[in-house]
């Protein structure tokens, strides 16, 4: 089973995802960033781009032809092979209204949740489900406010 951390309390929670995307490709980590929805994607492609002066995050589409040669990829379906050629195991940050499927070839799945009522409400089934399946859950506050 894989452990999944959910981090509450993001104040902008597609930022929080590429201040953790840029922190782990640093560190040498694959990642896959998901949602289905479309839109969510192409905020998260314009931010990677910049999201802070100096920061650019390569990345593409998990179904690009350059997949192969890059290690952080934004996918509407859980890829079942994980990026290959970082230093240590593929992540998933979940950015879906619900669990992804397919988890398995995943060492950790990241939650990010912000303060948005319906957000912590998907966040909650989402707890539930995972917890249901036996995966291991860990609960962060990166709220700033405890």
């Amino acid at each position: 089973m894989a452990r999944v951390d959910f981090a509450f309390g993001a104040p902008d929670r597609l930022r929080m995802a590429c201040t953790v995307a840029q922190r782990h490709y640093t560190a040498g980590r694959a990642l896959v960033v998901y949602s289905r929805d479309a839109l969510t994607l192409a905020r998260i492609d314009r931010l990677l781009w910049g999201f802070e002066a100096t920061a650019f995050l390569p990345h593409v589409a998990a179904t690009d032809p350059l997949a192969p040669a890059t290690v952080v990829w934004l996918a509407d379906q859980v890829p079942a092979t994980p990026p290959a050629g970082a230093a240590l195991p593929a992540w998933l940050i979940n950015l879906d209204a619900d669990c992804p499927p397919g988890i398995q070839a995943y060492e950790r799945v990241l939650e990010i949740v912000s303060d948005d009522p319906d957000d912590r409400q998907a966040a909650r089934a989402r707890w539930r489900v995972y917890q249901a399946a036996g995966h291991d859950l860990h609960a962060h506050d990166v709220s700033g406010r405890a």
